[in-house]
């Protein structure tokens, strides 16, 4: 057994930026994870709003990890045969919205990524920046009060990195906390 993310205490509040360095094997992806409810800590509590996460169970935690909080991969994670508004309404789509209404959602959030126009184009025609700020886009779906972010600068180059860098600082806003795993 290995034990990861022993001693870790760590209090943070809606509208911050938070940071976790360091470098591969760390531990950040798993802290991540626990934060996003796709691990059960076997000690210790999470907690988010009020609520134990590690609490969960059946659709509390469905609601939860669609609701509460958003996801943006390392390797962006998009399907490469729908168009970007399609990867973004997707969520959506799982959590019982309508497609007029999804559509809609999805135009919304990438005008807000800056790529209004590239919403009718497949990921394999778009720029590994452009490709994160969909996956972005598809996290603010159900407008999370978390964003967790993975290494989403790792596949970009550094013109592209200031650019992702910049729309993360600026999701976080009264209501809403941005936690990156980065190790650069």
């Amino acid at each position: 057994r290995v034990e990861v993310l022993r001693g870790v205490s760590l209090s943070v509040g809606a509208g911050e930026v938070v940071a976790l360095e360091g470098p591969s094997g760390s531990g950040k992806t798993t802290l991540l994870s626990a934060l996003g409810a796709i691990l059960t800590p076997a000690k210790g509590a999470i907690r988010m709003g009020g609520v134990d996460v590690g609490g969960l169970s059946g659709r509390a935690l469905t609601a939860y990890r669609r609701h509460q909080v958003g996801i943006v991969f390392q390797s962006f994670n998009l399907i490469p045969s729908l168009t970007a508004a399609e990867n973004v309404a997707m969520p959506l789509y799982a959590g019982g919205v309508g497609r007029r209404e999804a559509m809609a959602r999805a135009a919304e959030l990438l005008d807000q990524v800056d790529l209004a126009d590239r919403a009718h184009h497949h990921p394999p025609d778009l720029s590994g920046g452009q490709a994160q700020r969909v996956a972005i886009a598809r996290a603010l779906a159900f407008d999370p009060p978390l964003v967790l972010a993975d290494e989403p600068t790792a596949h970009l180059d550094y013109v592209q990195v200031d650019g992702v860098i910049r729309l993360l600082r600026d999701l976080a806003r009264p209501g809403r906390l941005v936690v990156v795993a980065t190790h650069d």
